[in-house]
């Protein structure tokens, strides 16, 4: 089960909510080796995306890749920050336009 996570600085909607509901809202952008990438486009500042693996979460800032909140095991952030290298400019041009497409795996 996820955890909950404060919604202050995700969405400025409620004091609490639960991971799951929370995360089951964003868009899904891919997912490749059990993890999830999602975007929500009315998140707060700095541009960043949420990985989802089991019952790990983290948000990676997109400029930098580094993972700004959330705990995440070591091959999985790994994997995402090797796939975040590889999209970073279609996640900049989808954040700062605002217009969700699905982004190709890490194979």
């Amino acid at each position: 089960m996820l955890r909950a996570v404060p919604l202050l600085k995700c969405a400025g909607l409620f004091d609490w909510l639960s991971a799951d509901k929370f995360l089951e809202a964003m868009p899904e952008i891919t997912r490749f080796y059990g993890i999830v990438i999602k975007l929500f486009f009315g998140d707060h500042p700095p541009p960043h995306f949420h990985a989802v693996y089991g019952e790990y979460v983290g948000l990676f800032d997109i400029d930098t890749l580094e993972m700004i909140e959330g705990d995440m095991p070591g091959r999985a952030k790994s994997l995402i920050v090797e796939w975040g290298l590889i999209n970073k400019a279609e996640l900049k041009k989808m954040w700062e336009s605002q217009e969700f497409r699905k982004l190709p795996p890490l194979e």
